[in-house]
């Protein structure tokens, strides 16, 4: 642990040694043709969700990641300076004009005017050059006059110096003017107050005042002059820049370094001591020397605004590119730390940059070996490069080849002969010896032909060689060292495939990787098993195609999938750190790829162009996460018609995500839609993916693309709400955005087509119930006809029917009459033939009496008439008579009775026979009196009738 320890602090000062990162850091240029403005930027903002906001000569430049945007102002004249309040308001100040840009409904930023405000005398003006935000107070600053205003856009002073201004600077929450003459002031209490040494400006033209503590500051002044003020004092610094620059602008970064900007000779970044970091102009990475203004933005990236163009530096990555810019032309593929000097290694043959803290070295060429290098590798003190055109010793910056050899693409020291180095061919195995300080060619290794590009030995002294397509030979050299013996594994031996397989040297160890993940050699079985180090930090089929571990035990690795880190812990358990790496997948070298280790945590990634610098310790997290914004909404068709550009006003404050009130209705027949989103992420316009998701629509979110816009058509009426999300290259997924909107049915699935409808089926309903009515009335009515004429045919038959009854009836009544006719008539008969044989006896025996002389005769016969008297008096024919007479005559009896109860039995009988319509003489027979009788029986039957004399009794009773 005591060495360990020492060698930490040993490679920490090495590391202090060396005040520089070599190489540049990522840019990126924006043309004026690309951000579609002016060439001349003067000043750069951001907003809180992240919105690169630029001062052009064109008017107001915005950026949100992926798009540029231009506002202008009304006289369309340049615009000097641009802020951004608390609550989102933009300011600008510009020629003549100043104001703030606010958004209007559809989210396009308005441009508000303040020169109204100001008093006839002011409006006058030319430039307003400077914007400061002092707690609530919002102040424009020309060459003869400041405004102040209130952060409610209302004037509230102007302040007038004895003399004109110069210059305007906010540091340290204090606001600074200069002015000629009078030098250096400060505003307090809005009136300008001079400081201590303020005096020494007073002919100077301040760039710049940049507070180094609370009572110390930097001064830069046009003309070079630096000046470090300490409360009452004021003496000359001197940082390590040329004398004859000409400075624009200077800032004080969040690490702490200062970048100066300079008229003609680019920028510089600098210590808080002066040292110099870094210098970028022309020649090495700027496209402009020219820079007007410069800006960090919330994610340590710094913004240059040039006299011509816009270059973004992304100082907060903890990598560096090596390339062209650099002075290194070529595709990178092996470099190494030698002798304070890093060597490159490209297709271009060699290349060497002394490290110092000085300054920052230039590349150099090294004569000889200009063929592609492969491998750059120190064996005593030996600097070997294996190249395509041989092997070659490096001295003294020169490249010296060793004999005239094929094509060389590594070397080894062989084990236990620390003087031979076994190298690995196009065509086998080569033998160099160390000796008298130089390094010879002995022979070439019999025995093995294949090219040996990788090769590893294990402890016991084999060699490992790996091919990319056939497998993985163990290969032995005998103790004459000319011959070695070789024997293959592949699938059979364990391993799960023979193609692109590598062997590495990883914790003393050798590990084979392939395309299923990493083996390692079983000695005992003579066979290849699955290693079980890697898989907690790998997938099963992860593909490593390079691997290098650092003196401190950390495994940097290039994969397939992923590039990074595995950092030691003090536990001996590892950390794998790769996102920060996905930003440089796209720039390795697709050839051949290869991680260099310069020295413990610090490593140079071979890329196409040139090579990457990564320090561990200089890590970061990924840069700020901004929120995902839906930049555009368009109704699309012939032609698209913009709804909403993002920005909203809600409670006093700029939105750039929709608020309630800015939900739209969309007629149904412009129900195609098209969204634009953006991460304000700068320099990721072609790696931050999106998801999109339209509620009410999809289920949910949708694969991750590339493409930042989604489109709908031909949507049906309803409420939707568009999701959108958006990841960056380092898979940090940030916060979502949404917008909200309705679609309009269609005029006929509308409320007043419902209410239209409703009303048309209420007219169609009563026209169809009075029609259906009108045909069923009349369908009744046919119906009722129908029955009524059923009916009646019912009725007629029914007449008949009963007519036809009526007829029977009449017809069995009749027969019954005339049965009971006759059987009264015979009944009549019977009485009148009874009585009149009866009557015919009695008249005999009344003779015999008369004749006959016998008194006991007479006696007897008398007996017998007295007998027969009594008989016919008290015969029941009559009633049995009665009966039968009522049946035919209806009741007549009963009813003659009632109505005449006076009459007598006698004067029923004879009505009775009047009835049976008898004469006289048949009646008197039937009385049993004589003619005459029944003559007086009528006449007194007709007076208790009362009949007058002219009706006619026989008829009367015949009637009733």
């Amino acid at each position: 642990m005591k060495y360990r320890f020492l060698f930490l602090i040993l490679t920490i000062v090495s590391w202090d040694t060396i005040a520089q990162s070599p190489g540049l850091p990522f840019s990126k240029f924006y043309s004026s043709k690309e951000y579609q403005g002016g060439i001349q930027n003067f000043s750069i903002t951001q907003s809180i969700s992240g919105l690169i906001y630029v001062a052009n000569n064109f008017g107001l430049l915005e950026y949100d990641g992926t798009t540029w945007r231009r506002y202008s102002l009304p006289n369309s004249t340049k615009i000097r300076d641009v802020q951004i309040d608390e609550r989102g308001i933009i300011y600008v100040a510009g020629q003549g004009e100043f104001g703030y840009f606010k958004p209007d409904d559809t989210g396009y930023l308005r441009y508000h005017s303040l020169l109204e405000k100001l008093p006839e005398s002011s409006k006058n003006l030319e430039e307003i050059w400077k914007i400061i935000f002092i707690h609530d107070q919002v102040i424009f600053c020309t060459f003869q006059e400041i405004f102040v205003f209130s952060n409610n856009q209302e004037l509230v002073s102007i302040i007038k110096g004895r003399t004109d201004f110069e210059s305007f600077h906010f540091t340290n929450n204090k606001f600074y003017t200069n002015q000629s003459e009078d030098g250096l002031q400060v505003f307090e209490n809005d009136k300008l107050l001079p400081v201590p040494y303020g005096e020494v400006f007073g002919n100077e033209i301040i760039k710049s005042v940049i507070s180094l503590t609370t009572n110390q500051q930097l001064i830069f002044t046009r003309n070079n002059s630096v000046f470090i003020s300490n409360s009452n004092t004021i003496n000359d610094w001197e940082p390590n820049i040329p004398k004859n620059v000409q400075i624009n602008d200077a800032i004080r970064l969040k690490n702490g370094n200062i970048a100066i900007g300079t008229q003609s000779d680019g920028l510089f970044i600098l210590k808080d001591d002066g040292q110099l970091v870094l210098k970028m102009n022309k020649d090495n990475g700027l496209q402009n020397n020219s820079i007007l203004t410069l800006f960090e933005d919330m994610s340590g990236n710094l913004w240059i605004g040039h006299n011509n163009g816009i270059t973004l530096l992304e100082l907060s990555l903890p990598f560096r590119l090596i390339d062209q810019f650099s002075g290194l032309p070529g595709t990178g593929y092996d470099a190494i730390l030698y002798d304070n000097s890093i060597f490159y290694g490209t297709n271009f043959g060699l290349s060497v940059q002394n490290s110092n803290a000085e300054n920052q070295n230039p590349i150099k060429k090294i004569n000889g070996g200009t063929g592609q290098v492969y491998q750059l590798t120190q064996i005593q003190d030996f600097l070997l490069s294996a190249q395509n055109d041989g092997a070659f010793v490096i001295k003294n910056s020169v490249a010296e080849s060793i004999e005239n050899l094929p094509g060389v693409w590594n070397f080894h020291t062989l084990k236990d002969h620390p003087n031979l180095i076994i190298s690995g061919s196009y065509n086998g195995l080569l033998l160099f010896e160390i000796k008298n300080d130089e390094i010879k060619f002995l022979r070439k290794i019999n025995g093995f032909e294949e090219s040996s590009r990788i090769l590893e030995q294990d402890f016991n002294g084999d060699i490992w060689m790996t091919h990319g397509y056939k497998g993985v030979y163990r290969l032995r050299i005998n103790e004459a060292l000319d011959t070695v013996e070789s024997k293959y594994y592949g699938t059979e031996s364990g391993l799960p495939t023979n193609l692109l397989i590598s062997v590495w040297k990883i914790n003393n160890r050798l590990i084979f990787s392939t395309e299923y993940g990493f083996y390692s050699y079983n000695s005992q079985e003579d066979k290849f098993e699955k290693d079980t180090f890697f898989t907690r930090y790998f997938d099963y089929d992860f593909l490593a195609t390079s691997m290098v571990e650092d003196a401190l035990g950390n495994i940097f690795f290039i994969g397939d999938k992923e590039v990074g880190v595995l950092e030691k812990q003090i536990n001996g358990t590892y950390v794998k750190n790769y996102q920060i790496f996905n930003k440089i997948i796209p720039l390795l070298n697709d050839d051949l790829q290869n991680i260099s280790l310069i020295r413990a945590n610090e490593v140079l990634f071979a890329a196409n162009d040139g090579f990457i610098w990564y320090k561990l310790d200089n890590k970061k997290t990924s840069s700020s996460s901004f929120p995902t914004m839906i930049r555009s909404v368009y109704l699309t068709g012939v032609s698209d018609s913009l709804i909403s550009q993002g920005n909203y006003w809600e409670k006093d404050s700029l939105q750039y995500s929709q608020v309630p009130m800015a939900i739209p209705s969309i007629p149904y027949h412009l129900a195609n839609i098209r969204f634009e989103s953006s991460n304000p992420i700068p320099n990721n316009e072609n790696t931050t993916l999106f998801q999109f998701w339209l509620e009410g629509f999809e289920d949910g979110y949708g694969d991750w693309t590339l493409k930042r816009d989604k489109a709908y058509t031909n949507l049906r009426e309803g409420e939707y709400i568009f999701h959108v999300r958006s990841k960056n290259i380092y898979d940090q997924v940030s916060s979502p955005d949404s917008y909200a909107f309705r679609i309009l049915p269609p005029w006929y699935r509308s409320y007043p087509a419902y209410f239209i409808y409703f009303s048309i089926s209420l007219i169609l309903l009563s026209f169809i119930y009075k029609l259906i009515d009108k045909r069923f009335k009349k369908k009744t009515h046919q119906i009722t006809d129908a029955q009524r004429k059923a009916l009646l045919q019912k009725e007629s038959a029914l007449k008949s029917s009963q007519e036809e009854i009526d007829r029977l009836r009449n017809e069995k009544l009749l027969a019954e009459i005339q049965s009971k006719d006759k059987e009264l008539a015979s009944a009549t008969m019977h009485l009148l033939n009874k009585n009149g044989f009866i009557d015919h006896t009695k008249t005999h025996l009344n003779s015999i009496i008369k004749k006959s002389k016998n008194q006991e005769v007479k006696n007897e016969i008398q007996k017998v008439v007295q007998s027969i008297d009594k008989n016919i008096a008290g015969d029941k024919d009559w009633e049995q008579f009665e009966i039968h007479f009522d049946q035919v005559h209806g009741d007549f009896m009963s009813r003659f009775k009632k109505e005449y109860p006076d009459l007598s039995p006698q004067e029923i009988k004879l009505s009775a026979y009047l009835r049976m319509n008898l004469s006289s003489k048949e009646i008197a027979y039937l009385m049993n009196i004589s003619t005459r009788g029944i003559e007086i029986a009528r006449y007194r039957l007709r007076k208790k009738i009362k009949l007058e004399r002219t009706d006619n009794l026989q008829e009367f009773i015949l009637k009733f």
